[in-house]
């Protein structure tokens, strides 16, 4: 890959590898690319953002701002990048990334960014061989346009020898344009912004069950989540479906577990493999998809809708196959149940139930209040009008959130790794679609169900 021309953002968290960081910038501007900085609070400790500022020619992206700063660096920043390269990454923000958090420059920049990202370990060697450092950087690995640098082993900072030394800038260069390859990296990196390789199936190491951690932000909380798309027959051999492969629930799914959340799926037909560690029930049709659902439904702490369900279905199935007789062909339909709008109204009508439980039982003030609600998230999928759909949608459903998706270009949505989409909420303006990866869809509505569950 040339580096000639193309845009790198650089993000430096801290950790006192970070003066190597200088180094990689000039050798970059040296190959020709052009190279902005965001660094995180720890960063400026150990080197000032006044001496990346001046090796790269543009004020620096900081938590506190600048007064060149503008309202939107943590957008502008990726959005202007061909590439964001995390140099060194330590292992808070790589536990950030991994777990969807965005609280500082760095961390921003990877939940917004849609271009290629590259992450460059360097810690303490306990820290780097710890449990929780193992599954996030495995977790990393399954993400859309991402790839985790091999962090050799050697004499550390600390005196120490061992695995988690940052792997050397001249190397992190010679990797980049292609001059060099590692027998665990691929052998060239493409700069094509919102296209992915295939994602694993599972972004979580095999031998670590994150449900059982219980400093994770979804321990001892369940999520149901639908999947796919539904099949609702007209004869024993056709039937009416859609396009819906399920990669987006396969990225629920192992996002959501992940984090600590026990998962449980009511898949319909799809093409994506769920990962182990991970409950599926199979279902054909909306009417199957309804049942299960509604069956589960008091159990979850939260119910993501992602399947594509049929809004219709053929009025009567024909028990024989329909023979071809080329004439015209009549199929009477009748609309299938709307499974999130019957979830909102069972979880008010429960709501409501157990408040008047607890003031016929003579309950204190603060037993009194509401119980805590499930959180339900709905999907929409819109080819015009997005915004004014989605709304409409989202206002009707009685969801807490609503994840407006458009896949109508070329190399996005149905089969394909990333999408347009954006997160809408209800008394809120929705805000304007972005392309990204399907991880990091699933990242912004785990992080959004996260949140409504601490509240």
């Amino acid at each position: 890959m040339n580096l000639t021309g193309k845009k790198i953002l650089l993000g430096v968290s801290g950790g006192i590898a970070v003066y190597k960081s200088c180094e990689l910038l000039r050798l970059l501007q040296k190959k020709g690319a052009e190279v902005r900085v965001c660094m995180t609070e720890a960063a400026t400790e150990f080197v000032a953002p006044l001496t990346f500022a001046s090796l790269s020619k543009c004020p620096v992206y900081l938590k506190n701002g600048a007064v060149e700063a503008r309202p939107f660096q943590h957008i502008d920043f990726p959005r202007w990048a061909d590439l964001y390269l995390v140099v060194p990454a330590t292992a808070n923000v790589i536990g950030k990334f991994a777990c969807g958090i965005a609280d500082d420059p760095v961390s921003l920049c990877f939940m917004s960014c849609t271009c290629p990202r590259v992450i460059a370990p360097a810690m303490n060697v306990a820290m780097y061989n710890s449990p929780a450092v193992k599954r996030n950087l495995e977790v990393l690995r399954g993400f859309e346009c991402t790839t985790v640098l091999e962090s050799p082993a050697g004499e550390l900072a600390c005196g120490e020898v061992g695995q988690g030394r940052l792997m050397e800038p001249e190397e992190i260069v010679k990797w980049l344009d292609g001059s060099t390859s590692s027998p665990t990296l691929p052998r060239s990196l493409s700069l094509s912004k919102g296209k992915a390789s295939e994602p694993p199936a599972f972004p979580v190491a095999k031998d670590i069950d994150p449900t059982l951690d219980d400093t994770l932000p979804g321990y001892g909380k369940k999520v149901l989540l639908t999947a796919g798309r539904t099949e609702e027959a007209i004869d024993p051999v056709r039937y009416i479906s859609n396009r819906s492969s399920g990669k987006t629930a396969v990225a629920l799914a192992s996002v959501f577990y992940a984090n600590g959340f026990q998962v449980e799926v009511v898949a319909g037909p799809m093409e994506a493999a769920f990962p182990g560690g991970v409950k599926v029930t199979r279902v054909r049709s909306a009417r199957d998809m309804h049942d299960a659902v509604m069956s589960r439904l008091e159990c979850a702490d939260a119910v993501v809708h992602c399947a594509a369900v049929a809004d219709y279905r053929p009025a009567h199935a024909a028990d024989a196959k329909i023979k071809d007789s080329r004439s015209q062909l009549t199929i009477e339909l009748v609309p299938n149940p709307n499974i999130l709008r019957d979830c909102t109204a069972a979880r008010a009508s429960r709501t409501g139930k157990e408040a008047s439980r607890s003031q016929n039982a003579g309950a204190s003030r603060n037993q009194n209040a509401a119980p805590k609600q499930q959180v339900i998230v709905g999907f929409a999928l819109e080819t015009d009008h997005f915004k004014e759909h989605a709304a409409e949608k989202l206002a009707k459903s009685g969801a807490d959130a609503l994840l407006l998706n458009a896949p109508v270009a070329s190399d996005s949505g149905f089969g394909h790794d990333c999408v347009r989409y954006t997160l809408v909420r209800p008394g809120m303006e929705v805000p304007e679609m972005k392309m990204g990866g399907k991880v990091d869809l699933a990242q912004e509505i785990v992080g959004f169900v996260i949140d409504k569950l601490r509240v």
